[in-house]
């Protein structure tokens, strides 16, 4: 048997002789990432530039669920392309759309919301780069993907298994910076709705802190529980009070109060760092999407110069996937028999 659960089984099942034995399956580390990307890439040919280690340690979290949709999406990515290999081109593009979502360029969006995109993420990047304890910008996108208008994305440089509550301080600042950018850039009256997951992000995490890492010099390390109402096996409801009124008051307030001091620190770093956001603003702008080491560029001034490469296609060139249906034989006039619908 299998769950994700396990604190919520009955414990009659739990007794030896029954379920008496629990094996822990974890997500794999960078390791076990390459091993299991090694096996699903013995599927699909392969560029010479594909290397599985990169491709793993870029993939903190996955598990071998997710590794195997990644190269099924890079293969279909060249399939899509018409090339015969799947290069590293392709891993990348395909690990972009598992982790930030499907491109939606068919979205128009005006020059006004994209200036406001542009800011606002390059505030969450800004912050990123100038708290030493976040994770590495790893790409910045005005691009809608998913449900989101453009976003940020933070790897770390190696698997995480804890987290300090430095680090939980400076995403707070970081998810605070689109916000703070908005405000500084357009004025307190111009901003967004685009902040909202921000806002809803810090805000769990923020909670989480005060009521469960016990981060909270006024509350203490003290596990505070939710004030819920469960319905059990059909019968009526029971509600549960673990805090009194005056506790969840104090953790509404200590949690506002710590989002408010991460906004204040974001505003800080922009109003301390104003030319580089319109720099790095300016350059989403153009490229639309940027990678870490071309954000770092555009941070010094300098252009960013993108190889572009012109692969000549062949003729006769024929797609890496095979076509569905009958084979067709050529008719006596030469040109091939229609296939059937």
């Amino acid at each position: 048997a299998a769950t994700n659960r396990p604190d919520v089984l009955d414990p009659a099942l739990l007794r030896p002789g029954r379920f008496d034995r629990q094996v822990v399956v974890p997500n794999p580390d960078v390791n076990g990432r390459e091993q299991i990307l090694r096996v699903h890439m013995k599927k699909v040919p392969l560029g010479a530039d594909v290397d599985p280690k990169t491709i793993a340690r870029g993939t903190p979290g996955f598990s071998g669920a997710d590794l195997a949709n990644l190269v099924n999406e890079a293969a279909l990515w060249a399939a899509r392309q018409g090339k015969r290999v799947v290069a590293m081109a392709e891993f990348e593009a395909a690990k972009d759309k598992v982790m930030m979502g499907t491109e939606r360029r068919s979205l128009v969006m005006s020059e006004a919301e994209k200036r406001m995109t542009a800011y606002h993420e390059a505030g969450h990047a800004l912050c990123a780069m100038h708290e030493p304890e976040c994770d590495p910008v790893h790409k910045a996108t005005i691009i809608p993907r998913g449900r989101a208008l453009g976003l940020v994305m933070s790897l770390p440089e190696g698997d995480r298994y804890s987290k300090s509550k430095s680090k939980a301080l400076g995403e707070l600042t970081m998810a605070m910076g689109g916000r703070a950018a908005e405000e500084i850039i357009f004025g307190p009256d111009k901003v967004s709705n685009g902040a909202s997951g921000d806002i809803k992000m810090a805000t769990d995490q923020a909670r989480r802190m005060i009521t469960e890492w016990g981060m909270s010099e006024k509350l203490g390390m003290i596990a505070y529980g939710d004030n819920s109402q469960e319905v059990f096996l059909g019968h009526s409801v029971t509600q549960s009070k673990n805090v009194s009124e005056a506790t969840a008051q104090a953790i509404d307030t200590e949690i506002k109060s710590m989002i408010d001091r991460a906004y204040g620190k974001a505003r800080r770093i922009l109003s301390e760092n104003i030319e580089e956001l319109h720099r790095l603003a300016r350059g989403l702008l153009e490229h639309e999407t940027l990678s870490g080491d071309e954000i770092r560029t555009v941070l010094r001034g300098e252009a960013v110069i993108r190889k572009v490469v012109d692969e000549p296609a062949p003729e006769n060139r024929r797609a890496s996937v095979p076509t569905a249906g009958r084979p067709t034989s050529p008719s006596p006039g030469g040109t091939p028999a229609p296939q059937p619908v």
